[in-house]
């Protein structure tokens, strides 16, 4: 081949890849085994920008580097394909979302198979699938059958609790379960009917229906999560969202959570990465102390009778409160609760309903985030009732205010406004007593004051003690006195497991109607699975109110009992899926016991930061739940997790000056627009070279903005664009197609330019200018290989010794960048090594060779062609072994060494590594040029730096 044609190259190898299964990795191997695993993409209908297969790039050289090192790699892809944005277009159009889904993957697939991947392609899964779902719902289905046992610390089959009630009743078990949870005897449990004691068991099972706060949006129809909200509104179609209390079915995550936090010390991800783990599922310390709300219109400080409602006991109405700092009990001022607690309605006085209805009206049009996040506003609403602080019997009046969560922690907090900056903030607000607590404490009248050093005043039965001492006396008497204890507390809450959507997998449940006429949920049995999407007339919610799958038409199991009509979140189907690559063809299993025991779990996982929280710690708590049922042998599915950054957008602008007639505006170049009043438009950047516009494109693309009809102020001749960078975007014309790049320059351009930005983790600005050099680079390579005329230059002779130093450096390098993740001095390096290769005129094939096996991993078509082009077999390359360097071509003979003469540096002297000091003294002391700077002056000293210089001192 005479001339480096990248299109021609890369689409032979690709076929050649398919046709041959180069990529197809079996579950059996006498190599040790590396699963490397990129996140799930969800396949939008836009396909791939250039930034999205920045990890795919990253992955694949990963891969690739590790078959060659010898390795049975699997690095297998697939389909994150249920989603909300599939539902919207089906519900703008009337078309199923499979039909779009379908469509969608044909184009992530062509995209992806473009860039040189090498996925084993027979493994791949969709979770919108029959056949895969089947087995979430499945995994659904073991976590209704199961219960956790906090003396064991694992997850149970249901029927060792069923055993236990029926032996000992439930006193003395150790489980999470439903607050409204009774206590019985195993004479009461064992005299209940089989329908009551069923559904008992439903308080204590891993997934569980309950009232739960959620984000529900009406415009679309649907509760959704938190990351799918946004200031308030939908992120997709800006809808508003309120906080809304519904029926859901809940996945019981809060029993891991210290296992969750403890896995994270035996895995290698970024500090950054598991600290916001932690954070999220937020371990604490501390008391739960229970405050007794005083009856209505009750004054006499010191009376402890709670309000006589017919539907709690007397004794029952308090408000719980978990604290971290219980030594401040003595400074609480205040209480506020959550506008969601369920007390709410119970204690609000006649005098405050309308004030209080109106601030939870406010309230709900607010996302959990965004009250976490305004810590300026101060707002508030009072109930109308007091409660009574059980250490001092002082009463206290109760607030509802937005920065309290209904899940987090009891929903309600004790305010001392000495100690913590916002509770000072509301009580100034409200102008509500702030009391010192702490002889340390400064100008609290000023600010709140939080240190927990000095003694404490004002705090009755542990004034003058310090703060570890009070700790202890007062856990001590809320023990004693049965109104607390300590407690470790988690932030962490129970995962929303129900989504209003048609579009997702079917929870397999159908509800029976009790003695009492209460629908009670049961579960399919497994011959069942799976429970397939039925076909419904509209992707809408009904008109009583249900979900869509309330449209379906006879859709109902057995004698007509009801389905469930929400189906699962988007994180179900993602939340095993590697498990699925490793037997994704197995319809008895959700994968064989043999394949799980021989890829174990993924060695590497690479994904993007927006998965820290939500994907990670469901995926963890799944795979941690398959472990204790014994389905999987590791604790953590991912060793090792790397995020790479985002490739930003390069915008261009035009700057339209401002004038009452858009429909002729005038665009004054870049470089002159401070001479007028103009305002910014983004630019397609496709029609933009080196910064300056195509206006003929620009006149026929953007009619909108007048652009056909405008005049042009010019620079040189040339309309200069502004530029700014920004997200990838197509609101913001900045997105660059991959597609376009790889049809003028090749895959492995794009993959070694990808590369070449910058560090994998860290965010950079994509510049198409920039990319001829890297396909310069490519065309120097080939050139090694080929004369200008098209006939091979390679020839079968020894290396010579400085071609040698050139390739076991790189080679080296280039292993050392590759285990470092460092892919960007990596492609340095090889650009370094073919411009000394080139300047040496270097055409010997072992030097070749080698370095044609080294960069295939980056470079895989043109490592291909040229490894043919050797005389090896076709395709073998993927499976040669990595080059090893020599420590002897390592290491350099010869080192210069700078001679200084009173500090300034005249010459510099070759010298053999191995020279003893004393010798290369001598030979300085009588170089002519040495003695010509001496000015024939005596050395007072001569001082040898062994391999880094010589000073000479006059």
């Amino acid at each position: 081949m005479s001339e480096y044609s990248h299109w021609e190259i890369e689409k032979k190898w690709q076929g050649f890849w398919e046709e041959k299964g180069t990529f197809k990795v079996s579950n059996q191997s006498d190599k040790p085994k590396y699963y490397v695993l990129d996140m799930f993409p969800y396949p939008s209908g836009a396909g791939l920008h250039v930034g999205h297969p920045l990890g795919y790039i990253a992955s694949d050289i990963y891969s690739r580097y590790k078959r060659l090192k010898g390795f049975n790699v699997l690095h297998p892809m697939g389909f994150d394909s249920f989603g909300l944005p599939a539902e919207q277009y089906a519900i703008q159009t009337g078309q199923h979302p499979a039909i779009t889904t379908e469509q969608n993957i044909s184009r992530y697939i062509e995209q992806l198979k473009n860039l040189g991947l090498s996925y084993d392609w027979s493994r791949e899964v969709r979770t919108s699938d029959p056949g895969y779902y089947k087995w979430t719902q499945w995994i659904f289905g073991e976590l209704f059958n199961s219960w956790y046992n906090n003396d064991t610390d694992q997850a149970e089959p249901i029927k060792t609790l069923i055993q236990k009630f029926s032996e000992s009743g439930n006193k003395g078990i150790n489980a999470p379960s439903d607050e409204d949870t009774p206590v019985f005897t195993a004479e009461e449990w064992n005299a209940l009917s089989e329908e009551e004691q069923y559904k008992i068991t439903l308080k204590y099972r891993l997934t569980y229906v309950a009232d739960a706060t959620v984000n529900w949006c009406p415009g679309l129809g649907s509760v959704l999560s938190n990351d799918e909200v946004k200031d308030g509104v939908s992120e997709r179609g800006g809808f508003p969202v309120i906080q809304k209390l519904m029926r859901q079915w809940m996945m019981r995550i809060t029993a891991y959570s210290q296992r969750l936090l403890d896995g994270l010390d035996t895995v290698d991800w970024t500090d950054s990465l598991k600290e916001q783990q932690r954070n999220w599922i937020g371990r604490s310390v501390g008391a739960l102390v229970k405050f007794e709300i005083m009856e209505e219109g009750r004054k006499e400080e010191g009376e402890r009778n709670p309000l006589s409602l017919s539907s709690v006991p007397p004794s029952s109405l308090s408000i719980e409160v978990f604290t971290t700092r219980v030594d401040t009990i003595y400074g609480v001022t205040f209480m506020v609760i959550a506008p969601e607690h369920e007390l709410v309605d119970q204690i609000t006085t006649a005098g405050q309903r309308r004030a209080i209805d109106e601030y939870i009206a406010m309230t709900q049009k607010k996302s959990e985030r965004d009250r976490m996040s305004d810590v300026k506003t101060v707002s508030g609403a009072f109930t109308g009732a007091f409660a009574i602080n059980p250490f001092n019997g002082e009463k206290v009046p109760v607030y509802i205010a937005d920065y309290v969560l209904a899940g987090y922690g009891t929903g309600a907090v004790m305010a001392v406004p000495s100690g913590d900056q916002r509770d000072w903030n509301f009580a100034k607000h409200f102008d509500l007593p702030i009391i010192p607590i702490l002889d340390a404490q400064k100008d609290v009248e000023t600010q709140a004051d939080a240190t927990k050093e000095g003694k404490y005043i004002n705090s009755g039965m542990i004034n003058g003690l310090t703060f570890h001492e009070a700790n202890k006396v007062l856990i001590q008497y809320l023990e004693e006195k049965g109104i607390g204890k300590g407690k470790i507390n988690y932030r962490l809450r129970d995962a929303v497991f129900s989504r209003q959507r048609y579009w997702g997998e079917p929870v397999p449940v159908f509800y029976k109607e009790d003695s009492t006429g209460t629908p009670v949920p049961y579960l399919m049995s497994e011959n069942e699975l799976p429970l397939n999407l039925p076909d419904v007339d509209k992707y809408l919610p009904t008109e009583s109110g249900e979900p869509p799958l309330g449209r379906a038409q006879d859709w109902q199991h057995g004698s007509g009992n009801a389905y469930e009509l929400s189906t699962m979140p988007g994180w179900a189907g993602s939340s095993w899926y590697w498990y699925r690559y490793m037997d994704p063809q197995n319809q008895s299993e959700f994968a064989s016991q043999e394949a799980i025991d021989y890829w174990q779990n993924v060695d590497l996982y690479m994904g993007g930061t927006e998965h820290a929280t939500g994907h990670l710690l469901y995926s963890r708590f799944w795979n941690k739940f398959l472990k204790d049922r014994g389905y999987v042998p590791q604790e953590e599915p991912f060793k090792k997790l790397i995020n790479q950054g985002m490739i930003q957008g390069r915008s261009n602008f035009v700057y339209r000056v401002k004038s009452e007639d858009y429909a002729n505006p005038t665009f004054v170049s870049a470089g002159l627009r401070d001479q007028y009043e103009v305002s910014g438009l983004h630019v397609d950047v496709n029609i933009v070279q080196n910064d300056v516009l195509d206006i003929e494109k620009f006149k026929a693309t953007r009619a909108d903005i007048g652009a056909a009809n405008a005049k042009y102020i010019l620079e040189d001749g040339k309309y200069v664009c502004g530029v700014e960078i920004e997200k990838m975007s197509k609101s913001k014309f900045n997105v660059v197609n991959p597609d376009d790049i790889v049809e003028k320059y090749g895959a492995d351009t794009l993959r070694l330019y990808e590369m070449f930005l910058g560090p994998l983790d860290q965010a950079k600005p994509w510049n198409t200018h920039g990319i001829d050099g890297t396909y310069r680079f490519i065309r120097k390579l080939w050139r090694l290989f080929y004369n200008d005329a098209g006939q091979s230059v390679v020839k079968d002779i020894p290396a010579k010794p400085e071609e040698l130093k050139i390739l076991h450096k790189t080679i080296k390098k280039i292993e050392e960048d590759i285990e470092n993740f460092s892919f960007n001095t990596g492609v340095s390096a090889f650009m370094v090594c073919v411009n000394e290769l080139g300047s040496l005129k270097c055409h010997s094939k072992p030097i070749l060779q080698e370095l044609v096996i080294l960069i295939s991993p980056y470079a895989p078509h043109i490592a291909e062609e040229l490894w043919v082009a050797l005389g090896n077999e076709a395709g073998t390359v993927s499976g040669a072994a990595f080059p090893k360097w020599e420590q002897q071509h390592v290491i350099d003979a010869i080192f210069e060494y700078p001679v200084q003469i009173n500090g300034k540096v005249r010459i510099s002297i070759p010298f053999p590594l191995d020279t003893p000091g004393e010798e290369i003294e001598k030979a300085v002391l009588a170089n002519e040029t040495v003695l010509k700077w001496m000015e024939g002056k005596p050395a007072r000293k001569v001082i040898v730096v062994p391999k880094r210089i010589v000073n000479v001192v006059i």
